[in-house]
């Protein structure tokens, strides 16, 4: 039987054939730090660290996602059409991944990432072998969701600098059309900006009205709670953004045009790394990815001691900061000091507020994340931690269970959610005291500032500036809140990953037999020990991953459980 789109879609598909012998998966697989995109078999895994995308096998060039953006589209639009005509976003983006490479994600109404049971569902449209197969997914996909075809569906896509987005925006606006769905081109916008537009078209109009489903409306919210965050509050020197040579360049020099400048008392920012003319210099020796990876800032920029830079990625949704302290060596500022910066900050305004008893804050973490980190939050703070499996779907849904939850990961990635009850009592409660009014003041007005749909690396820039202007620290006081404790990533080939199963927040193994009790006896014998070892989501490789009181012993633990994972894989 054909059903009501099949020959639209069998002759725009026909114009974008899967690539023969390539197979895609959607999905995250992989920790900060795990940057492999091709595995020996062909088979393509996207290793993103912190999106769920679909991405390519050849690290070199793009031309082999055409298929794949099609058939997103295709998805996007059954998506859109189950949930009763909401608004689906779709951005085509490779992030902190070289300018060759591209991606696409999808977005789901409230600006979260896709459902993760529709996953499955976007690897079996990318891998049908050919048109006629394709249409069988396809329809079989609407049968079982009993989705009406006649029910309108709506898409809003974007993408970021690199050159082959144009190429591909025309193989999802091919889907889109095909199944006569009805769709916006953005343009050139951050990931988080895609995130927040695909929300305000959603909520706009309702109790939870998240802005204006623009640009502008993005920037506007932005300087606003800004303003009201910073009310009587100095700036400390001025901030220079490395922004990758990406997307996220044009887009904060946008944002400043709506800030106060440096006269009226607004925060300089000094914009570096922002050439978008020339595609090849996208992460090129600069952005977040790099200089975590190296541990140094970009050879581009010019860094004065204790001064204060940041870094984003490639599509603005990662942010890191860093300096030169006093002896001129390179301190790192991640994802891990800004989740404890905030969590801190939010944590002394709500007992100013007085309202201590009645919101609780929490912070989310990996395994990866610091066990230094761990142990102020736990022990200075007195904050309650979560650790999750990697994964910002992982990470996101945990936060939400707190009144206000924080979470980022090591790499920058990250945002802070609130409840639905603690925006009600923020808006209704009546402070007892001037200290309560200022402390309630300020509360009320990070909500606004944060992106809550996704982490975003132009709004978490501004939060951290906030949160210095307050406390009024540089970075040097910033970094001596705690000591990272040294710390090592060891990639051991196996002959086969997937005989490592993982569990307890893939802190521990479950299998293979045995190796667990290794790794706790080798770590009991290092003080301050910490290790794990995790599987790879794109080769036949295991993540070690070591912690202790000194380089030297951290890296001997790290050498010592990478033996015991190589023989526990080498096992027939």
């Amino acid at each position: 039987m054909n059903m009501p789109f099949d020959r639209a879609i069998s002759s725009s598909s026909a114009k974008f054939p899967k690539p023969v012998g390539r197979s895609f998966q959607y999905g995250t697989a992989g920790p900060d730090l795990d940057f492999d995109l091709v595995s020996d078999d062909g088979v393509c895994r996207v290793d993103t660290q912190s999106d769920s995308k679909l991405t390519k096998c050849d690290s070199s060039t793009s031309d082999l996602l055409d298929s794949v953006v099609f058939r997103v589209g295709l998805l996007a639009a059954l998506r859109s059409r189950k949930l009763n005509s909401q608004k689906i976003g779709v951005m085509i983006t490779a992030s902190h991944n070289p300018p060759g490479d591209n991606g696409v994600k999808l977005v789901d109404p409230m600006g979260e990432m896709l459902e993760g049971s529709w996953e499955a569902y976007a690897t079996q449209l990318a891998n049908a072998p050919s048109e006629q197969e394709l249409l069988d997914v396809y329809n079989k996909l609407t049968g079982d969701f009993q989705i009406q075809e006649d029910t309108k569906a709506y898409v809003v896509f974007a993408r970021d600098t690199r050159a082959s987005g144009p190429r591909l925006v025309s193989a999802l606006a091919a889907a889109l059309e095909a199944t006569e769905t009805e769709f916006t081109d953005y343009g050139l916008l951050t990931t988080p900006q895609l995130h927040y537009i695909t929300r305000c078209l959603n909520t706009k109009g309702t109790p939870y009205e998240f802005g204006e489903p623009n640009e502008q409306g993005y920037y506007e919210k932005l300087a606003a709670s800004l303003g009201a965050a910073m009310k009587g509050r100095k700036y400390s020197d001025s901030v220079t953004v490395d922004c990758a040579n990406g997307v996220g360049g044009p887009k904060l020099r946008e944002l400043i045009k709506y800030l106060p400048s440096p006269s009226e008392g607004g925060l300089e920012i000094k914009v570096v790394n922002d050439d978008i003319l020339a595609p090849d210099r996208l992460n090129h020796q600069c952005g977040a990815d790099y200089v975590k990876t190296n541990q140094r800032a970009p050879p581009s920029s010019q860094v004065a001691p204790l001064a204060r830079y940041a870094s984003l990625d490639g599509d603005a949704d990662r942010i890191v900061y860093y300096f030169i302290d006093a002896d001129g060596v390179f301190r790192l500022l991640d994802g891990d000091r800004i989740a404890t910066l905030a969590a801190s900050f939010i944590g002394d305004l709500v007992r100013s507020a007085g309202l201590g008893e009645k919101i609780k804050v929490g912070i989310v973490q990996t395994a990866y994340a610091n066990g230094a980190s761990t142990a102020f939050v736990t022990q200075d703070l007195k904050l309650p931690v979560v650790c999750t499996p990697t994964g910002v779907k992982h990470l996101h849904h945990a936060a939400t269970k707190f009144d206000i939850g924080v979470y980022f990961e090591a790499n920058g990635h990250g945002t802070i959610v609130f409840s639905d009850l603690t925006l009600k009592r923020l808006a209704k409660y009546e402070p007892q005291s001037p200290a309560q009014s200022s402390a309630l003041e300020t509360l009320r007005a990070l909500p606004a500032l944060i992106n809550q749909a996704v982490g975003d690396a132009l709004s978490d820039l501004l939060l951290v500036e906030v949160v210095l202007a307050h406390k009024g620290w540089g970075p040097s006081e910033w970094d001596l809140t705690y000591t990272d404790l040294p710390n090592r990533l060891v990639r051991v080939e196996v002959a086969d990953r997937n005989i490592f199963k993982a569990y307890d927040a893939e802190r521990k193994l479950e299998s293979p037999p045995g190796v667990q009790g290794q790794i706790d006896k080798l770590v009991g014998k290092f003080k301050n020990g910490r290790s794990f070892a995790r599987a790879s989501g794109t080769e036949d490789a295991v993540r070690v991953y070591a912690e202790a009181a000194t380089r030297s012993e951290t890296d001997d633990l790290a050498q010592k459980v990478a033996v015991v994972v190589k023989e526990a894989g080498a096992q027939p």
